[in-house]
């Protein structure tokens, strides 16, 4: 019988029962005959001896008397305590972001990671999640520098009484920073050039943006230039895109909307774009000044990442072309075609549908076309596209600009 194997109860209460008398050899007889050790056997005595026969009839415990890693209840309340006030703040709530918190507040001692895990699931307020893949398992591409590429993308929200908008919300690929946010009522070339214009005024010109494929941030896979893409362009900035219907290629950004739904769930339901732009502004110091990122080497927060880092020099400007020998500006009297588009250089450009049919005036200036109306009102301006662009749309989504002046309810509310 090995050590740790346990006594049969009929041995122990042989033994427990064993006679004082007991002939010179019977100990070492009935140890042969039952496969126990002498020393088993004199221990199991002793024990008779010291705690009494009913204790001799059970083993000893092996839990150890003194437990280091035990966490202390008073601890244990604490840590739940502080994942509550997280929770309740709409901000991560995790072992990872509790055991941050923590440090952060001063509190001694701090659990592990691991201990905290298993502190919420004992006290039922998180679930074990044995399907979800470990953080080893994800591939990681980072830029090496601060402004080396931003990442843009547009979410929808629902204000009071159901009417949707969109959030634009940039951020910085290395540093995880949030540049910029812009609320606007629609996902249209506009509100996507404000939020770069208002990052590009508050932390420099970037080398390149990431962004998918919509039609108001790149559709140049479709063969449209945009006015992002041209925006970016004038600046020097290289437009990039993931591919088609792959967006794990924003991913930073994804989980950048996850984080802001999540505290804005537990703040009031805005009424107006600009009580939402105040929320999203509040959020995005939170995130960058408060939040350690767990996407960060450290857990540090953007801002401190960020300044970790030189900033990369900005891009230059593209030199700006030449004006053809023998042209002039114009004005030129043309007719807005029927899907209303105006027809210039070999490029067909965007005004308006519900403006077909009527005259206009291009004006080809060394570096953008305007296009007037007959009364002198600018109606579009445009950049130059690169050689070879059939189409430059407006990017506006098809319908009504605006909020509507009847709402109707959306899936969302």
């Amino acid at each position: 019988m090995s050590r740790v194997d346990p006594v049969d109860p009929r041995v122990r209460l042989a033994i427990v029962q064993w006679p004082p008398d007991a002939p010179r050899g019977a100990v070492t007889t009935f140890c042969l005959e039952h496969g126990i050790s002498r020393e088993t056997f004199y221990a199991i005595r002793r024990r008779v001896a010291e705690d009494g026969p009913a204790a001799a009839l059970e083993p000893r415990s092996r839990r150890p008397r003194v437990s280091p890693s035990r966490v202390a209840d008073e601890v244990v309340q604490r840590a739940v305590a502080v994942r509550a006030a997280l929770e309740a703040s709409g901000l991560d709530h995790g072992p990872i972001s509790v055991h941050e918190k923590m440090r952060a507040l001063g509190m001694e001692p701090v659990p592990a990671v691991s201990s905290l895990a298993r502190i919420f699931r004992d006290a039922g307020v998180a679930r074990l999640e044995p399907r979800k893949k470990p953080r080893a398992a994800f591939r990681r591409f980072v830029y090496p520098a601060p402004n080396a590429c931003w990442q843009l993308d547009a979410t929808e929200y629902v204000l009071t009484g159901g009417r949707k908008c969109v959030i634009f919300q940039l951020i910085d690929d290395h540093s995880r920073l949030a540049v910029a946010s812009h609320v606007s009522w629609g996902e249209t070339s506009e509100g996507a050039i404000a939020v770069v214009s208002k990052g590009i005024a508050a932390h420099g010109v970037p080398q390149r943006l990431l962004s998918d494929n919509g039609l108001a941030l790149n559709p140049s896979r479709r063969g449209i230039l945009g006015q992002l893409v041209a925006y970016l362009r004038s600046l020097g900035v290289e437009p990039i895109t993931g591919k088609p219907y792959k967006p794990t290629t924003q991913g930073k950004n994804e989980r950048f909307h996850q984080t802001l739904f999540r505290w804005l769930d537990k703040q009031p339901l805005a009424e107006t774009l600009e009580q939402l732009q105040g929320q999203v502004d509040a959020f995005d110091l939170i995130y960058n000044t408060e939040r350690p990122h767990q996407g960060l080497p450290g857990r540090v927060t953007p801002a401190l990442a960020w300044a970790a880092t030189p900033v990369v020099e900005a891009p230059r400007p593209p030199a700006q072309p030449a004006a053809p020998v023998g042209e002039n500006e114009g004005p030129w009297m043309t007719r807005i075609q029927t899907n209303g588009t105006v027809y210039a250089r070999g490029t067909k450009f965007q005004v308006s549908r519900t403006l077909a049919g009527q005259i206009a005036y291009r004006v080809e200036e060394q570096d953008r076309l305007l296009i007037f109306d007959a009364h002198g009102t600018l109606l579009a301006e445009y950049v130059w596209p690169e050689p070879g662009t059939k189409y430059v749309g407006s990017g506006n989504p098809r319908g009504p600009r605006g909020p509507r002046k009847i709402p109707g309810l959306s899936e969302m509310s």
